[in-house]
């Protein structure tokens, strides 16, 4: 008889164990990730383990979440930490504007009844 050392874990998963290869390999174990079944002989004959595709989905989408929770839950503080929000402020100019008036542009009111509201456009456009 051979003593098998495990590790117990206290997390919520898709899987109730995780075995590796010397586990696979003491257990004279194969498994195939194609058909979803782990193989091993037995006192009796073989001992085939096996799953369905659609619980092994489901399992997988709950791991996903309760992974994905858990990144987010350890990752949110540090994001709201590190990056303080920035409010803009309108009134303040900006130093360095895409936009410079040149002598080839002109300013156009767009509502004569209103002679504040202006654009200003080229004067010496190409033909293209």
């Amino acid at each position: 008889m051979e003593v098998l050392t495990f590790e117990v874990v206290d997390f919520l998963g898709s899987y109730h164990a995780i075995l590796g290869r010397s586990c696979y390999a003491m257990f004279m174990a194969v498994p195939n990730f194609t058909y979803l079944k782990l193989k091993m002989p037995g006192p009796n004959g073989v001992i085939t383990v096996g799953s369905t595709f659609l619980y092994t989905y489901k399992c997988d989408r709950e791991h996903y979440k309760l992974a994905t929770s858990i990144v987010n839950a350890a990752e949110l503080p540090k994001l709201e930490s590190a990056a303080a929000p920035a409010m803009p402020d309108y009134n303040e100019p900006i130093s360095t504007s895409a936009f410079s008036l040149t002598e080839e542009t002109k300013a156009v009111e767009i509502n004569p009844s209103e002679p504040t509201k202006m654009v200003r456009i080229e004067t010496k456009l190409s033909a293209k």
